[in-house]
């Protein structure tokens, strides 16, 4: 198996529900955030120039960070989930695995420790 990945840069604002009042993620607050895709693909199933994808292919991608998320509050851009990096790195898969059928995981960081990642179980045939 190969892989390839690729790093994606956006500052959004969010509040998180459900937490106790005193907490500091239930208050406005912003992160300067990270998006990691990783793709695959067996050595067959290669493109003719040899990649997995070519970079340039996610372009369409990046334009979806700079226009749905940069600068925006993600409680208003993630319908109907609470926008912490676990359900964003979901929601990011869910929307994007369509399109990049090589997608295998997200990874999100709100801050330089801090990071979440979303790989889903994939049946074994």
């Amino acid at each position: 198996m190969l892989s390839i990945s690729k790093e994606f840069h956006f500052s959004a604002s969010h509040v998180l529900d459900h937490l106790p009042p005193d907490h500091p993620c239930g208050r406005m607050h912003g992160h300067n955030y990270i998006f990691v895709i990783e793709l695959t693909a067996t050595p067959d199933e290669l493109t003719e120039a040899g990649f997995v994808r070519d970079y340039r292919d996610l372009a369409e991608f990046k334009n979806w960070i700079d226009t749905t998320l940069d600068h925006r509050h993600l409680n208003d851009c993630i319908p109907e989930r609470n926008p912490s990096a676990e359900n964003i790195a979901m929601w990011v898969y869910e929307m994007w695995s369509p399109q990049i059928p090589e997608l295998v995981a997200i990874r999100v960081s709100e801050t330089p420790k801090t990071w979440a990642e979303y790989r889903p179980i994939r049946a074994r045939g």
